[in-house]
């Protein structure tokens, strides 16, 4: 059996692909435990500061979830396979210290826009269609698609997409705030990487930082302000801090070790 997910790594950046082709990567649950345990691996993995997720071919980054594993499933069970998908990968994905941009190449839909919607940042191709077409199923989005949507593109735009099950494309979510760039597919991969190499050069320690420091403002009971007061104070401690401030006072680019 080929792989489920692909890993190549060039300097600082490692790429991730979900290689399920044939079925559009659709997720399954073999396919986000294959996900899970690389994303870990990667996040423990030193030499790796930044990390682009993508699927492979041009069709599809992944065309939703596996829905013949779960069709007949009952309430507790439902519940369970919303809560494991949350644990194991989709959350895991947004607490991540290393940033990952999801390179959408084509339809993201379901799943697979939840999936994305996870990541720290999205670039789409020109091709890339993204949706949550769940209530055509009879069920609602799962796996964070309610909670991220409405974060970044807003409460009345996530509530048409979700109950229209309407699919939009890159220009639109790039209009509303759902990806940061939109290009041609065959730049998209050089646009990732373009991004991931500004942010290799700088402090691992801080970016980590900074992103559980965003995060924090959309947690309920955390006060995002005090989280960012901590983590600013806590900056001064690292050698990372003492590097950067060194590196500027001597006229020189910094070495982040």
């Amino acid at each position: 059996m080929e792989d489920l997910v692909l890993v190549n790594q060039e300097g600082k950046v490692a790429t991730v692909t979900i290689n399920r082709p044939k079925q559009l990567n659709a997720l399954n649950g073999d396919t986000i435990a294959a996900l899970s345990i690389t994303m870990q691996e990667l996040e423990e993995n030193e030499s790796v500061r930044a990390i682009i997720l993508t699927g492979s071919g041009e069709k599809s980054f992944v065309a939703g979830a596996d829905i013949k594993e779960f069709a007949n499933y009952s309430v507790e069970e439902g519940k369970a396979l919303a809560r494991r998908g949350h644990e194991t990968l989709f959350n895991l994905i947004e607490n991540l210290r290393t940033p990952v941009i999801a390179a959408v190449n084509g339809f993201a839909l379901g799943g697979g826009l939840e999936l994305a919607m996870s990541c720290h940042m999205r670039v789409a191709s020109d091709n890339a269609r993204m949706g949550l077409p769940e209530v055509t199923l009879g069920v609602i989005p799962g796996y964070g698609g309610t909670q991220r949507l409405a974060q970044l593109v807003g409460k009345g735009k996530a509530m048409e997409m979700i109950t229209t099950a309407g699919m939009i494309d890159a220009n639109d979510a790039l209009k509303w705030g759902l990806v940061n760039h939109v290009v041609a597919l065959d730049e998209l991969h050089a646009k990732c990487a373009e991004i991931a190499s500004k942010i290799a050069k700088n402090s691992g320690v801080a970016i980590a930082a900074a992103m559980s420091a965003v995060n924090a403002g959309f947690e309920t009971g955390v006060n995002g302000f005090e989280a960012e007061i901590d983590a600013f104070g806590e900056a001064f401690g690292t050698d990372e801090f003492k590097e950067g401030t060194t590196a500027f006072l001597e006229k020189r680019k910094p070495d982040f070790k």
